[in-house]
This record gives structure tokens, C-alpha cells and sequence, in this order.
């Protein structure tokens, strides 16, 4: 293992794939060309062996890193003892990157063009990507010093490497393995030990730039972006999309790096959102907690659009009600929780038994067996997004309302089915009371479709999904809610859990009715730590898997929303502080936060954090 903490990485990402590079110069996560793509540098489930590309200055140390003002473009600043440099890294966004519906016909490719270019294959989800790592010098003398090794299949499979030409006859560096191909542009590395080794010196004022480029390996190796050119392009790309942030200014920087995490994890093409980058970084550090989070969930992606559309983001919004629409096609009753980015179905979960795991912690999970639960909440979620996408002015097409239609049949016919819950319990199927009240806020959102909206619907539709409404929220509050009258977990349970913090967000109940009052200080009461964080329930009972886990944070910024919305301010921002507390340098939060030893857990980084922190700003906002 590498040895990096989580909170280590940054996070690069050209909208359709990703990697995660350590404050000290190494890349040891890298999925190319899609988020779910198997990974070619692994050491962060593995070791070295697994595959890393390292980058970094000789004998020096990390002044500071940054990524610059609302991109994804990182710049890191080295100095060692004869010089200073800045290393700056990003995977380049090039014109056709964009979205598949933007072009009537794929264009014929040409072997080896580059995306962008007349030939290159503008609705292919296999067109080239780059990562580029540019240094300059620009005090005195430095060294830079690298190591790259190469392992396709999540680090089991050592590639074919030689060195070659590009189409336009430059020399680079060829690794290939099945239908993976690689191309290393920049000063030459030299092979020893399976494993490319470089040094290269630089004056103030020289540059030097490496670029990394995927490609179907099938194809002849194309040439290498303009490295100045595809920065501007990039810079221009990620500015233009964030625009203005209009949040209070001691929130702006977590805020806009949150936008922009969503926007990272969001596919250029298809519109999918992936939930994270990576899979396995453990939810409890040496167990068996590790999953795969880079595919679609319908809960996430909704409660990201929600987050985007509250900031000005409607294209978001439209891109993923076309995914949405294309995942689950004409077989709305075999809907499930989560798809690929692509919208494919079936996610087969399996475990790489080569890898160790991050912090020895194994098994390593690829694929996600969850996607064949049932789990009654994220209709309503979807619902909700749906709404507010109307509320934001973004008009039905010919197919979403019909499509909404079909998932109101959908819950009709799950009425009475107990489901897994919003955490993917793996234990035996309940009535989850937040789950219900997701089934409630189906049949509320509607009615309103029809009521404020003018949505067609017959009166025997309208009626039954006002009874259907009503029927629910009577049940709920009888069977969802404990002698203190606070909600339970569970129908029948005595335990408690933070999703019933969504309640309010859903329009059931308000933030400060007596129900909510109490289900809060049972949460404080039963999933307080000690740092001030909440768990998202007690691992008991329901949950079905052996070992522990940390506070989840967007379960945190609920209750900063939670107590915004109730009057309790003071409390709000004093939580809100040890939240962002939790952040790294760069803003970018995990899954978790193990507070005991004050580190992140989970995947990295994690959509549902960063939507989080941008509701508790905006609750702030709303309260004063």
C-alpha cells in the first residue's frame, strides 16, 4: 500500500473519467476512459506493484497545492533546496466532450485522431483521454524525478511496453494490453525492474510536460494534445460551466468546489452521475465495509440535480433526465436503483482477490450486488428531483411525464413490499419509515404534477393518487413513530436512524413539528459521537454485516439543515464549522469522517458530501 490517507488525494476529471493524485506527487488511482473502467494504476487498493505514476521534485517538499479558481485543474507548488517548481495536472476537456445529443450522426473514425478533430468519433464513449502532468521551474535549478508502472485490470495484468512512434511521427512510449492501449508523451523514462524511471533537470524559466493518453489499443497511437491549448480550453470549460456563486463569502470556496465535485462526477456524455470515483476505500478501516460506488444511483443523482438546480444548474438537470429516461427505457417495472453511466443494468459485484485493500481492508469490490435490492424510498427521491426541475422551469418532453407515470405504477405495485432502506442493509427487508415516506412523496409530487402543473392524468388516476397519499401518511405516522413520538427506523423498531432527517426536506412534516423535535433528540441521544458527528444508525439489527462504522457526513449536513430550519442557528453553524473542519485543503470530503482518529473513510470524494454541503449553506441562508 502506498501509505497516502485518504484526505491526501485530489481529485482530476475530464467529465467522463477520473483519477486521484496524492499531495506528494502520486498518482494511485486511475480509471481510463470512464469512471467504471477498469483501473491501470491501482496502488491505492494495492502496492506500488499495482500500478502508480509518480511525479515530484528531487529532494524537495510541498509548499502548497490549489486547484485553480473554479476548475479542476490542480498546481502544486515544490521547492527543494536549488529551486522552486509548479506542477500542474488535469485531464484536458476537449470540444467533443460533450454530450452525444449534440451531434445527429457518429463521424467515421480515423486510427489515431484525436477527439475534437473532424474524424474523431463525437458520440463514441471510447474517445481518447488525456492526463497531463506539466512542470515549470521557476526559481533556480530543479530535478524532476518519476516512476511509472503501468498495470492494466486493476493492477493484475503487466502490459506489453515498447517504444514507437505517434501518427505524426513523434517518439513516445507504448504499453498495450487487450483493447487498452496507452501513450506516454514528454522527455523520454527509461525501463528497469517492469517499471519506467525518469530525472530530468530544469532551469528557471524551461518547462517540461508528460501526457498520458488512452486509446483503443486496436488503433494507431495518436499524436499529443497541445498542452497549452488543451489547458485553456479546460480552464474556460470548467469556468464557464460554475459562473457566478452567490453564497455568503466565508462559504464560497467549500461551496464552489462542491458544485464542482458534482459536476466532476457527472459524465460529460451521457449525463449520468456516479456517486464516486473510486470503490473499496473502507467504511471501516481492516473490515469487509468496501464497496463500489462509481455507477448511477437514482437517489444520489436526484438529490445532486436538486443541489445543482437550487444553484442555477438546469442543463444538469436535462442531461440527467435524458439518461434517466434511456436507462430505464420501455421496462419501468424491472426499475432499479442504480445503473451504469451508460445506463447498462447489469452491475455483477465480485471481489479481486490480488488486491489487499486499502488499509487492509478486504474484500476489494468491483461491481455492486445492491443494485438488485428493492428500495422503496428512491421513486420518491427521483420525484422530488423531477418536481423541481418543473419548479426551476424545465419543460416535460414527450416522454418524462409518461415516464413518470410508469414510476408511480411502479410504487402502486411495491405498496406492501418491505425494501432494504436507503443504506442498503443487507439484512432482512422492512418497512423503513423514511422509505415510506418517500412512497408518500410519490403520490404527493403527483398530484401536484397535475394540480399546479396542468400534467395530464384521468380523474380516476388523480384520485387514487390522492387516497394512495393520504393512506400513507396516516399509516406512517401510526406505525413509523415510537411512544415518544419520535420516528422509528423501522415499523416496530426502537431504533433510530439520521435519513429521517430528509423528512422536512420531503414536505411531510416540518422541520419543527413535534415529531421532528423528538426524532432529533433521539439522533442526538443514540447516534451522537463524541467529536460532535452524527452515525447514520447503529450498526445493529438491520444493518447484517459484521464490524463498525464512522459518522456519515451527509447525514451531518442534514442536521445542520435540520437545525437551521427549527431555530436552532447557533447550533447549525457551530456544526457546520466542524463539518467543514472535516474537509481537506482542497475541500473535497469521503463518505465518512472517523473523527477518533481524525481521518476521512469511504469513498473519495463522495457526491453525497458535497450536496450536503451545499444544502446546510443554503439552509443557513434561508433561516437568517
Amino acid at each position: 500500500m502506498t501509505g497516502a490517507l485518504i484526505e491526501d488525494h485530489a481529485l482530476l476529471s475530464d467529465q467522463r473519467a477520473s483519477a486521484l493524485v496524492t499531495r506528494e506527487g502520486d498518482i494511485d488511482w486511475l480509471c481510463l476512459p470512464r469512471f467504471d473502467s477498469d483501473a491501470l494504476l491501482c496502488s491505492l487498493l494495492g502496492t506500488e506493484e499495482n500500478g502508480h505514476w509518480s511525479l515530484r521534485i528531487a529532494d524537495g517538499e510541498v509548499l502548497s497545492r490549489r486547484y485553480l479558481p473554479g476548475t479542476m485543474v490542480l498546481e502544486t507548488t515544490w521547492r527543494s533546496p536549488t529551486g522552486t517548481a509548479v506542477i500542474t495536472e488535469f485531464m484536458p476537456i476537449t470540444e467533443a466532450s460533450g454530450t452525444a445529443d449534440a451531434v445527429d450522426e457518429p463521424v467515421a473514425a480515423t486510427a489515431g485522431s484525436r477527439p475534437g478533430s473532424a474524424s474523431s468519433l463525437s458520440g463514441d464513449l471510447h474517445d481518447l483521454a488525456d492526463l497531463v502532468r506539466a512542470v515549470e521551474c521557476v526559481e533556480g535549478e530543479v530535478e524532476v524525478v518519476q516512476e511509472l508502472r503501468i498495470r492494466f485490470e486493476y493492477g493484475q495484468a503487466v502490459p506489453w511496453v515498447r517504444r514507437g512512434q505517434d501518427v505524426g511521427g513523434e517518439g513516445v512510449l507504448i504499453a498495450v494490453a487487450g483493447g487498452d492501449g496507452i501513450a506516454l508523451h514528454g522527455p523520454a523514462l527509461v525501463g528497469k525492474h517492469r517499471a519506467h524511471h525518469g530525472r530530468h533537470p530544469l532551469r528557471a524559466g524551461e518547462t517540461a510536460a508528460w501526457v498520458l493518453t488512452w486509446f483503443p489499443s486496436w488503433q494507431s497511437v495518436p499524436a499529443a494534445p497541445d498542452v497549452e491549448a488543451a489547458l485553456a480550453t479546460t480552464v474556460a470549460e470548467w469556468s464557464h460551466w460554475l459562473g457566478a456563486v452567490r453564497v455568503e463569502e466565508e462559504y464560497t470556496e467549500p461551496v464552489t468546489r462542491s458544485l464542482l465535485v458534482l459536476k466532476a462526477l457527472t459524465h460529460r456524455r451521457t449525463g449520468g452521475i456516479v456517486a464516486a470515483p473510486t470503490t473499496s476505500l473502507p467504511e471501516d478501516f481492516g473490515g469487509v465495509r468496501n464497496w463500489d460506488y462509481r455507477f448511477c444511483w437514482l437517489r444520489d443523482a436526484a438529490l445532486s440535480l436538486e443541489a445543482l438546480l437550487a444553484h442555477g444548474h438546469v442543463d444538469a438537470a436535462a442531461s440527467w433526465r435524458d439518461w434517466l429516461l434511456r436507462a430505464i427505457a420501455g421496462d419501468p417495472e424491472r426499475l432499479q436503483i442504480m445503473y451504469s453511466i451508460t445506463g447498462d443494468r447489469n452491475l455483477p459485484e465480485r471481489e479481486l482477490e490480488h488486491l489487499p485493500g486499502y488499509a487492509s481492508s478486504s474484500p476489494v469490490r468491483i461491481g455492486n450486488g445492491a443494485a438488485g435490492q428493492y428500495q422503496a424510498d428512491v421513486v420518491g427521491e427521483v420525484m422530488i428531483a423531477l418536481a423541481a426541475m418543473r419548479d426551476a422551469g424545465l419543460e416535460e418532453t414527450r416522454w418524462s411525464w409518461p415516464l413518470q407515470k410508469a414510476l408511480i405504477r411502479y410504487t402502486e405495485d411495491h405498496l406492501d413490499d418491505p425494501d432494504q432502506g436507503i443504506w442498503e442493509m443487507r439484512g432482512e427487508p422492512a418497512f423503513f419509515t423514511h422509505g415510506r415516506v418517500m412512497v408518500w412523496a410519490t403520490f404527493d409530487r403527483a398530484v401536484r404534477a397535475v394540480r399546479e402543473h396542468g400534467l395530464p392524468a384521468s380523474t380516476e388516476e388523480i384520485s387514487r393518487w390522492e387516497r394512495l397519499r393520504d393512506q400513507v401518511r396516516e399509516e406512517v405516522l401510526e406505525q413509523g413513530t415510537g411512544a415518544d413520538g419520535a420516528f422509528t427506523q423501522t415499523y416496530g423498531s426502537a431504533e433510530v436512524d439520521a435519513s429521517l432527517l430528509q423528512i422536512p426536506h420531503t414536505g411531510f412534516l416540518p422541520a419543527d413539528d413535534p415529531h421532528m423535535l423528538a426524532t432529533v433528540a433521539r439522533i442526538e441521544q443514540d447516534l451522537l459521537t463524541e467529536g460532535g458527528l452524527i452515525l447514520r444508525y447503529r450498526t445493529q439489527g438491520q444493518d447484517g454485516l459484521p464490524g463498525d462504522e464512522h459518522p456519515f457526513l451527509v447525514c451531518c449536513f442534514w442536521l445542520v439543515e435540520q437545525y437551521a430550519a427549527s431555530g436552532r442557528r447557533d447550533e447549525a453553524e457551530a456544526l457546520l464549522q466542524t463539518l467543514l473542519a472535516c474537509g481537506n485543503d482542497l475541500h473535497l470530503f469521503a463518505e465518512e469522517f472517523d473523527g477518533g482518529a481524525g481521518r476521512m473513510a469511504g469513498n473519495f470524494p463522495q457526491a453525497f458530501s458535497h450536496l450536503g454541503l451545499i444544502r446546510a449553506v443554503d439552509a443557513l441562508a434561508a433561516s437568517a
